[in-house]
């Protein structure tokens, strides 16, 4: 099998800033960092302001503490926080669209904040009781009188299938244009391990057996709040494709030189590039990343 790597992290996995764990679990400690702070304001579509070269634009903190709604992200400085916002002022970006411009720092932060916000927004009751929840460490507890509530993270794999060879399978979701491919993905079911998920998912969703599947990287993707595994796994290109669960609208076998065209002439999803009939995912998905790392290892 001709196996690769990546050559970088992906996008949303590069960062190196303090998380700020023993920070979270002092009240005393974040009342006192506010006064420095700088917040990060979300809006409902994901949706936060940013400078005119795309970096964030952080505000200051307002008041003596934090909101009871505010969530800490970490240290790089001083004090990071987020919040959710009704409305964002002036030039906006959202993650999908905007993380590139991003240094890794703030695109680490970003999806941080998304996590943790997105996560309030679903469980603003205790899935005990009833009760409503407190937030508690910085909004990385969710409290009620029957015990706490920590983070979901859902995980979920992502996996280029290739023949061993010069072949990639790549799909289409019904809701997407006809030249827009990715990788297939799938959640992970309880009781279920990562490389059995990667085996599964490719057969319900393009109905072959693969086989070899290796774990390459991850990246957490806030969209609401998953973290992808990225695998690679081997194929036969010659067993018939069958989209049995639904999700996949086409499925193709690509050649290497048709994935390296792509890239190198920028047919992004969305690009205006007429002439060819394969469109890759941006650069903020790991998909991305996986058919890059494929596509440039050595033959």
């Amino acid at each position: 099998m001709a196996s690769f790597e990546f050559h970088r992290p992906p996008m949303l996995a590069r960062a190196e800033f303090d998380r700020g764990d023993e920070i979270r679990k002092s009240p005393e400690r974040l009342v006192a960092g506010w006064a420095d702070a700088l917040v990060l304001r979300i809006d409902h579509q994901g949706r936060f302001a940013v400078t005119g070269d795309g970096a964030i634009a952080w505000e200051a903190a307002v008041g003596e503490r934090p909101p009871s709604d505010a969530v800490f992200i970490g240290v790089d400085g001083v004090h990071r926080w987020a919040v959710r916002a009704d409305e964002v002022a002036g030039d906006v970006a959202d993650a999908r669209t905007g993380s590139h411009r991003l240094s890794p720092d703030e695109a680490g932060m970003l999806a941080t904040a998304l996590g943790i916000l997105n996560w309030h927004r679903a469980a603003q009751f205790s899935p005990v009781d009833g009760d409503r929840v407190t937030a508690v460490n910085g909004g990385w507890i969710l409290r009620t009188g029957a015990g706490d509530e920590f983070p979901r993270t859902d995980p979920a794999v992502i996996m280029l299938v290739h023949d061993g060879a010069d072949q990639i399978l790549l799909g289409r979701q019904a809701v997407w244009p006809d030249k827009w491919f990715s990788t297939l993905a799938g959640f992970v079911e309880p009781g279920e391990s990562l490389e059995q998920c990667v085996r599964r998912e490719v057969a319900e969703e393009a109905g072959i057996t693969v086989t070899d599947p290796r774990y390459l990287g991850s990246q957490p993707w806030p969209f609401p709040r998953s973290l992808m595994l990225g695998f690679e796994a081997v194929g036969d290109p010659t067993e018939p494709l069958e989209f049995r669960d639904g999700e996949l609208a086409d499925a193709q076998w690509f050649h290497r030189d048709e994935v390296l065209d792509a890239l190198e002439r920028g047919a992004d999803w969305g690009a205006d590039v007429p002439d060819l009939k394969l469109m890759l995912p941006a650069g903020i998905s790991i998909a991305r990343n996986l058919v890059e790392a494929w596509a440039h290892a050595p033959r």
